[in-house]
């Protein structure tokens, strides 16, 4: 079958069917960027990039242009400032400390969807880098006025399809059943198997959803082993390298931009704990557990904690000998507390949303457990369209 699977009669059905909001899209009044947060904006960069001079003559040229056209665009610097910010100001992420090092690609001249494709898969094989990970945003175009733009209905650029089976289990990540579904009925097909990568799908400001599978070279991924029980490998588990969140809306400034994958590198917990652990997802903790002859009859034996601990064994250790960028979720605290530290010196307060900071194993022997945040939005900002969040790193996305 052909990569691309874009633009053929299943697509309407698609459309009509599957994703109401996709085009034909009725039209929305036009909508002006917001001067207040369009001047809050270019304070904020000039204030934080002195070396550009005063703020008032850039605020002048904005203004007047939102006047006019109800809009303005951003310098390069200014988005690339704007997307850093933003990821500072994600409450949900534990590894803001490297925020200043996103990699910015400014691709705000694209809204074929055809062509975000491509970009999607140049920017998995840019962030992925051989291995040595890349945090890295690729930017396409803003919203219209008319509330039209691109849209990636994917979650992340990089997911396993879930098979419903006719006894109600799944085959795959059950996080990704009714996408899986969506594709399907889109035309795709994939081979059934745990590990399915999923088609990208991609409505752009008019015309039909466009469809298409990920290269083999796009795709960096590690087979899970255990550093000491040899049998771990036979579980065939693997996990993807490149954690690129693809359902955030990315504001800056008034503006928005829908279309904007971002990525860090992987926490350790976020794939063992989380993917392979939750019983909403890959659910492995009773199969493990029963290699290692755990005794699995009341929780009070503790078999869950002893198998997580040697999952994210497994996990830490195979992207090691892979040689793929991964962090474990000590480190990842004691660089979060770095972070605040730096900013507080630097004035700024810190929002933070202890839930998702606090890591899903061994959470009070980490810092992060024992204080207080600010769970107060602040902007440029992402807001998730669905599951997920602005990623750990450096980043790293809840699974």
């Amino acid at each position: 079958m052909d990569a691309r699977l874009g633009h053929d009669d299943r697509l309407m059905t698609f459309a009509e069917h599957i994703l109401p909001a996709a085009p034909p899209r009725p039209r929305r009044p036009i909508e002006s960027v917001d001067r207040d947060d369009a001047v809050a904006f270019i304070r904020l960069f000039y204030a934080e990039n002195p070396e550009f001079g005063p703020a008032e003559p850039r605020i002048e040229t904005v203004c007047r242009s939102i006047a006019e056209i109800g809009t303005y665009t951003h310098t390069s610097e200014e988005l690339a400032f704007g997307a850093r910010v933003a990821w500072r100001n994600s409450a949900r992420c534990i590894g803001r400390l490297y925020w200043n090092g996103l990699v910015v690609r400014d691709r705000r001249e694209i809204e074929d969807p055809a062509v975000v494709f491509d970009e999607c898969v140049e920017h998995l094989r840019l962030a992925g880098n051989g291995g040595k990970i890349r945090p890295m945003i690729t930017i396409f175009a803003a919203r219209r006025s008319d509330g039209r733009g691109l849209r990636i209905h994917n979650d992340q650029l990089i997911r396993y399809a879930g098979y419903r089976d006719l006894d109600g289990s799944v085959t795959g990540d059950p996080a990704q059943v009714e996408f899986t579904r969506t594709a399907q009925r889109m035309g795709w097909s994939g081979a059934g198997t745990d590990f399915d990568v999923l088609p990208l799908i991609i409505d752009g400001p008019t015309g039909p959803p466009f469809m298409a599978e990920l290269p083999g070279d796009a795709i960096l991924e590690v087979p899970i082993e255990h550093p000491l029980y040899p049998w771990f490998a036979g579980l065939g588990l693997r996990w993807h390298a490149v954690p690129a969140l693809a359902n955030l809306d990315l504001h800056i400034g008034g503006i928005t931009y829908p279309a904007a994958p971002f990525n860090g590198w992987y926490m350790g917990t976020e794939i063992a704990s989380r993917n392979f652990g939750d019983v909403t997802r890959y659910n492995q903790l009773p199969r493990i557990a029963a290699q290692f002859g755990l005794d699995t009859s009341s929780d009070r034996t503790l078999w869950k904690d002893l198998t997580l601990v040697e999952l994210n064994v497994a996990v830490l250790e195979s992207f090691n000998r892979a040689g793929v960028t991964i962090t474990d979720h000590h480190t990842e605290s004691e660089r979060f507390m770095l972070h605040l530290e730096r900013e507080e010196k630097a004035g700024r307060t810190v929002p933070g949303d202890w839930s998702w900071l606090v890591p899903p194993i061994s959470g009070s022997a980490s810092p992060v457990f024992h204080r207080y945040y600010d769970p107060r939005e602040q902007s440029p900002k992402f807001i998730p369209r669905g599951t997920g969040c602005p990623a750990t790193p450096p980043p790293g996305p809840r699974p």
